[in-house]
């Protein structure tokens, strides 16, 4: 077979990536896109790249070498690449390689200046777009300067800034190879690029083009301030003239050389309004041939746009898909749950399925549309009011929505298959026997779905499932249990309030809920100090923990002195709290049963850093300054105009409180519950899938939705390559930052305090714990990799029921996501720690180790010197 080394730009297309790359694959469809002009040229295909990868053997070892340095390493990094790069550019083109590439540059002119440009195949994808990664060469002339450019393109898959972000974004160095695009080139007298959708809000409609004089180098590298033109509905509705005192021009010879301005033209726009317009409109063309928003890069050549690469806008925030054309705000799931990383398709349809409202997925993340009720003048001061307890960001957000009076048409009140009015639910009576009642009915269903999906398989478990989903409904639906949780949410609200008012109490509930009873969450961060007091006197199993490195350590432990006390006690906490783990309403994600290594950290932490008895004295502790609190209260408000009613009042809501806002935490652990009991069941019909050899690997089917999944039951057939690019795809999502709020449009809102309580360069959030605590940040992304000594201040993005076994050991909270309701705000409160949460990039402004104080009552963080 006689290898392909040139081919024509305008052969090239979508499918070819392989052979000419991403950059000469977009280049090929651009060019069959009517009314868009590329300028002619040709492919120098990946066949050539790898018969020169192949004149130097050595260069395997030095990839191996290269994939084995820490990313972070840079020194290794640029040490080993620049190997890389020499080599490749040392090796003489072959014979025949050359003769078809000046072949080719006879055919479109051999004399003419040409732009010859990198084409990798991991380049200008839909979910990482490698812009600037290698290098491109502009105004070469001449065969010879061609074929020298060529290799340096080449070698140019080996710059660091490349070889870092392949790491980062997972794409191994030795499946990506390099195509070289060379291109007549476009003596441009204007150029720069435009972006089909806004790429700071994410606004679909709204497309911005950044210009300045002549070739686009310029721009592209930072040399000048360009004009920037903000277009809307085919309107130059904003534009902002920069004064551009600098452009690059090319050279009669070869080459390019910056120039200056002339001072009288450098305030002059680069384009007229309707050359911007007409630019947009061929934007848009482009958008929609490839489906998505766009990154065009243009020149203007006399009065005619040149579009010389056209690739995906990465960073922008997928929208729902709902198929009409209808105006729709979202509000983001995650937010509520303290989960803000993507979910694998399993997981987002699992909870779909098993949620009191409809769900739309975008990027793994689920959105819960509210468009009628915000549309609605009956539900739109509740759900304001409600999401505003919770999170005032998220208010805040929508009512900038709510701002624009012509994005949400005007609706008749949401009907009953909207989500629940945020009223007051019926009255209960303030007693601990609904609360042990409620524990008493989800224990006994999650009782009866382990008994009855012992004996489900193939498509009968779906079946089963699916009823079993409706009974996981009715339990989370009950009224009764909505009704404790509004009652200990009301009790908290109104005490703080009453208590504010009568004497100026900030966040008195916060005290008044120490040490609640019926707290799942809080008890789980106790009882993991008592199984570190059962750990604690023997050395021998504390020195083997610190050993630890999977999940196989508890067999282990019987063979050593007091090795049988401590496997018991992990096993006994397993057994009760096995099915939680971070980020947990995702069914994917590994339960701490499933992997029991993930506690040990937290575990050897407690031993070293607390006393035997800690949980019981910490719990009496808490107790008795609440009581005392109460006390403190109740007398004081005995002692104001009309003190006794005050005081009758306030200890009603204080026996509220205390009754019911343990239970908060209950239907949570209910629902994690279930989830592993359907887990085991699924994982098992994935395993017979593989023995049957429909599926790789069991973790295959995480990446399909539940649906899916059903159907690979039942027909023992499963589109592998589907599963392959659900992967990427879930990989790619976690570059990506979630908006608490999200318009059909596109645009992403994450709200703002609009405070001017806060000190200057102090980070505002939501106080949802009070007390003010000062210490040592430790800035910790996975709990997994968590080391914190006492007195240390977690700052973290988010918190979800999880973490509340780190809680005991730390002074103070901060997150990035959160909200008074929300599981750490509770856990802190429950637990005496300041905590300030919605702090927008705490864990980027915030750095590891730094001093900072926490203003858990006014709600701010402070970064100290």
């Amino acid at each position: 077979m006689i290898e392909q080394y040139v081919l024509d730009l305008r052969e090239a297309d979508a499918a070819q990536v392989a052979l000419v790359g991403g950059k000469g694959a977009h280049l090929g469809e651009l060019s069959r896109i009517d009314g868009v002009q590329v300028p002619g040229g040709f492919c120098v295909t990946t066949n050539a790249f790898r018969r020169i990868m192949a004149e130097a053997p050595s260069i395997d070892d030095q990839l191996d070498r290269l994939s084995r340095v820490d990313p972070d390493d840079r020194e290794a990094v640029r040490t080993l690449s620049a190997g890389i790069r020499r080599t490749i550019e040392e090796i003489a083109v072959p014979d025949d390689l050359a003769t078809a590439i000046t072949g080719a540059l006879a055919r479109s002119g051999e004399e003419a200046a040409y732009a010859v440009r990198s084409s990798a195949t991991a380049e200008d994808l839909p979910t990482a777009s490698f812009a600037g990664q290698q290098d491109t060469y502009l105004n070469v002339v001449g065969a010879t300067a061609v074929l020298r450019h060529v290799s340096r393109c080449w070698a140019s898959l080996f710059t660091e800034r490349a070889v870092t972000y392949r790491r980062r974004n997972g794409i191994d160095h030795h499946t990506v190879h390099m195509a070289v695009v060379v291109q007549r080139m476009a003596f441009s007298h204007a150029a720069g690029i435009l972006f089909t959708a806004d790429p700071v809000s994410g606004n679909r409609t709204v497309a911005t083009v950044d210009a300045g004089f002549g070739l686009g180098e310029a721009l592209v590298s930072g040399l000048v301030n360009p004009d920037v033109f903000t277009v809307r509905d085919g309107e130059v509705v904003a534009r902002t003239i920069g004064a551009k005192q600098r452009a690059v021009h090319a050279l009669p010879a070869g080459g390019t050389e910056g120039v200056a301005v002339d001072p009288q033209r450098q305030e002059q726009p680069a384009l007229t309004d309707e050359q911007v317009v007409r630019l947009v409109h061929l934007g848009r063309r482009i958008e929609a041939h490839f489906g998505r928003p766009q990154d065009i890069e243009w020149c203007l050549v006399d009065d005619g746009f040149r579009i010389v690469q056209s690739r995906p806008i990465t960073t922008l925030f997928p929208v729902p898909e709902i198929g009409d054309q209808e105006n729709h705000v979202y509000v983001s799931v995650g937010h509520g749950q303290m989960m803000t990383d993507p979910m694998k398709p399993l997981g987002f349809s699992m909870w779909q399925l098993t949620a009191m409202v409809p769900m739309h997925e975008a990027g793994g993340r689920l959105f819960v549309d509210v468009t009628r009720r915000l549309g609605s003048p009956a539900s739109r001061a509740a759900l304001l009011d409600a999401l505003g307890k919770g999170d005032p960001l998220v208010r805040d957000a929508l009512e900038t929505v709510l701002e624009r009076d012509d994005f949400i048409p005007s609706l008749p009140d949401a009907g009953p298959g909207g989500p629940p009015a945020a009223g007051a639910p019926a009255p209960i009576e303030t007693d601990p026997a609904v609360v042990a009642e409620l524990i008493a009915r989800s224990e006994a269903s999650v009782a009866a779905l382990e008994r009855d999906i012992r004996t489900k398989s193939g498509p009968a478990l779906f079946d089963f499932l699916l009823e079993a989903f409706e009974e996981h409904k009715r339990v989370l639906g009950d009224p009764l249990s909505l009704q404790a949780i509004m009652a200990g949410m009301e009790s908290t609200w109104w005490l703080n309030d009453k208590l504010g008012e009568w004497l100026g109490e900030k966040n008195a509930a916060d005290t008044l809920t120490l040490s609640a009873p019926d707290n799942i969450t809080s008890e789980m961060g106790l009882a993991l100090l008592d199984v570190a007091d059962v750990i604690r006197p023997h050395a021998e199993v504390v020195a083997f923990l610190q050993g630890v490195e999977d999940d196989g350590f508890l067999d282990g432990l019987a063979k050593l002195a007091g090795g049988t006390e401590a496997r018991d006690a992990i096993e006994a906490y397993l057994d009760r709290y096995g099915v939680r783990c971070v980020g947990e309403i995702d069914i994917t994600r590994p339960r701490w049963r499933e992997r029991p290594s993930t506690l040990v950290p937290v575990i050897l932490d407690n031993v070293r850093n607390f006393e035997p008895g800690a949980a019981e004295r910490r719990f009496e502790q808490g107790l008795q300054k609440a009581r005392r609190k109460e006390r403190e209260v109740l007398s004081r408000l005995r002692a104001l105009p009309d003190g006794e009613r005050k005081a009758d009042e306030a200890k009603r809501m204080i026996d509220r409180v205390r009754t019911f806002i343990g239970y908060r935490e209950y239907p949570k652990y209910g629902i994690i519950s279930r989830y592993f009991v359907y887990k085991q069941a699924l994982l098992a019909e994935a395993e017979r899938l593989v023995r049957a050899d429909v599926l790789a690997d069991k973790e295959d089917v995480f990446y399909l939705t539940f649906q899916e999944f059903h159907e690979v039951a039942r027909s023992n057939r499963v589109d592998g390559r589907l599963v392959r690019q659900r992967e990427e795809a879930f990989r790619s999502y976690h570059a990506l930052t979630p908006p608490r709020v999200l318009t059909s449009d596109g645009e992403a809102l994450t709200g703002s305090y609009r405070r001017d309580d806060v000190p200057a360069g102090a980070l505002t959030g939501l106080a949802v714990s009070a007390g003010t605590v000062e210490g040592r940040a430790r800035v910790v992304l996975d709990m997994a990799d968590a080391d914190l000594e006492a007195g240390d201040i977690l700052v973290t993005p988010f918190t979800d029921p999880s973490w509340s076994p780190l809680f005991v050991g730390i002074a103070g909270l901060v997150t990035e996501v959160g909200g008074l309701m929300t599981h750490g705000a509770v856990i802190a409160r429950e637990y005496g720690l300041p905590a300030v949460v919605g702090v927008e990039q705490a864990t980027r402004l915030i750095r590891d180790g730094q001093r900072i104080r926490v203003h858990g009552a006014d709600g701010y963080v402070e970064i100290l010197s």
